[in-house]
């Protein structure tokens, strides 16, 4: 059980958190899910990925959590499940942003806006270019570069980069 949570507490931590924003209820939830987990082991049929069945049990501790308090739980969360993305890839998709976005805020300043504003802001270079002073020229080299630093600790494909 110990391997177990060491393995996976952080998946489950991410997908409450993501969903209620609450960092001591995602902490408290957490550690609620594995006590359940621990109790109910016998039922894991090995049908799904185990972490799948983890962020099953969180999400139902979740929602009994916002009955409990009235509050009403986003629609959003068994949407995501009903459209096909396990609870498992949308916490690991979520880690893996937010890897790439602490890297990201370690690059140099001009670096790091050309990048928001190609990547968030969709913008062409020559518009990045004029925004800065700089050339469009400029703002491809300053993007390749960023995006090169980037490859170098982050798998770019996966986030669409």
């Amino acid at each position: 059980m110990e391997e177990l949570y060491r393995e996976n507490s952080r998946i489950v931590y991410y997908f409450l958190f993501s969903r209620c924003r609450d960092a001591v209820l995602a902490e408290d939830l957490m550690q609620e899910t594995f006590v359940k987990a621990m109790e109910s082991i016998g039922r894991y049929d090995g049908s799904c990925k185990v972490t799948t069945w983890l962020c099953q049990i969180a999400k139902h501790l979740l929602y009994q959590h916002w009955e409990k308090t009235k509050r009403e739980h986003p629609l959003e969360l068994d949407d995501q499940m009903a459209a096909g993305e396990s609870a498992e890839s949308q916490v690991i998709r979520r880690i893996e942003l937010a890897d790439v976005w602490e890297k990201l805020t370690k690059l140099p300043e001009l670096t790091r806006r050309v990048m928001l504003l190609r990547v968030l802001g969709d913008l062409p270079f020559r518009e990045i270019g004029g925004m800065l002073g700089k050339s469009e020229n400029w703002a491809r080299v300053t993007y390749f570069r960023g995006k090169q630093t980037l490859l170098k600790e982050v798998d770019m494909d996966e986030i669409g980069l």
